[in-house]
């Protein structure tokens, strides 16, 4: 069996500094955080928009609202999951219109999780404003979609994968390039 070969592209203090600076940016893209609502797509976007808002709360002294979508059943390919798929919690902490939310998530790459995460945020509500924050832009976008944040931007290959391990899930913060094993 032929192992994937996997490199280590950011380590647990260039994954914290990245989102210490993606905080400040969320705060400069949604004027402060008065208006501000963080939403995480899950797995790991929920839990790097907790972080964020954790970061965000200790520079403005107040608390900002954190969510979480899960997208399972607003995917495009939902019929290659399964005929059971296993469905997470959608949390929306706060009323959306009148907001500006910022979406945040590990990896964007074809763009097509960002779709079905807007598809199902717009169920709750019309913000004023949409954002999306994101650690990794690997590139390779099927759709017109960019993030006005981003962490890293790393050059990948189609069959390459980017594995974004973080403490709350795995243990530790890791950012891991894996060639040649795309899913």
């Amino acid at each position: 069996m032929n192992v994937p070969d996997s490199t280590v592209l950011f380590d647990a203090h260039q994954v914290e500094r990245a989102l210490e600076r993606m905080s400040r940016e969320i705060l400069a893209f949604a004027t402060g955080s008065g208006d501000l609502v963080l939403v995480g797509v899950r797995r790991r976007g929920a839990e790097l928009a907790e972080r964020i808002g954790r970061m965000v709360e200790a520079v403005q002294g107040a608390p900002v609202p954190i969510g979480a979508l899960d997208i399972t059943l607003y995917r495009d390919d939902l019929e290659t999951v399964g005929p059971k798929p296993l469905v997470g919690e959608t949390n929306i902490p706060a009323e959306l219109e009148g907001k500006c939310v910022v979406i945040v998530d590990d990896v964007l790459y074809t763009g097509r999780t960002v779709r079905a995460a807007l598809n199902e945020l717009a169920d709750f509500g019309r913000p004023a404003r949409v954002g999306l924050a994101v650690l990794i832009d690997r590139g390779g976008r099927e759709l017109p979609i960019q993030a006005d944040v981003v962490g890293h931007v790393v050059d990948t290959d189609p069959a390459d994968r980017v594995d974004v391990l973080i403490t709350e899930l795995d243990g530790r913060d890791s950012v891991e390039l894996v060639k040649g094993s795309a899913w």
